[in-house]
């Protein structure tokens, strides 16, 4: 799905710089994106896809280096008066973990909530204009070993992270489980 509109009314006071205004703006991990990740949650929380309310769907096998045991939603939503493809994955891990125990007991095998949001044409071109939010099970935005947080284009240039990782998936749209976003 195209994107209505530009995102910068979002970030009102924040500056161009995180959008890709300034080659020297960081990949990722930055005020815009963070604020941005937030107010994601806060509208995933509203729409029952993340928080104690979730929506529970059936759970699958999954692997590293998401979780054992994995649930996938993906809807357009509309922030701010912008509409993007959102694609959220619930990461479920235990030892000796399976499917039944995450759908009698969600809560306590939720380790992180990762999202992916199609954003505005030119936002990140090369990597299909995908934003990214590794979440904790309350929302938090969790960080990477350096304490960047994981928001944004997480691990652009990289060899291992989110975007080297989905640049493998089949299709060329960066998302696994099908090729709908091309």
């Amino acid at each position: 799905m195209k994107v209505r509109k530009h995102w910068l009314g979002l970030v009102a006071g924040v500056g161009l710089t995180a959008f890709g205004g300034l080659a020297s703006a960081a990949p990722f991990g930055d005020e815009a994106s963070v604020k941005l990740a937030n107010d994601l949650w806060a509208l995933m929380v509203d729409k029952n896809l993340a928080g104690d309310n979730a929506i529970i769907t059936r759970p699958y096998k999954g692997m590293p280096p998401h979780g054992m045991i994995l649930e996938l939603l993906e809807l357009p939503v509309t922030l701010d008066g912008v509409t993007g493809d959102l694609v959220v994955k619930r990461n479920y891990g235990g030892d000796g973990l399976s499917i039944d125990d995450v759908i009698n007991d969600p809560n306590k095998y939720l380790q992180a909530v990762t999202i992916m949001l199609k954003r505005e044409s030119g936002y990140d071109a090369e990597n299909q204009d995908w934003f990214y939010v590794k979440y904790g099970p309350d929302g938090s935005i969790l960080t990477n070993p350096k304490g960047a947080k994981l928001a944004g284009r997480v691990a652009k240039g990289m060899p291992t992270g989110c975007i080297a990782c989905h640049k493998a998936a089949p299709g060329g749209d960066f998302v696994f489980n099908h090729d709908r976003y091309k």
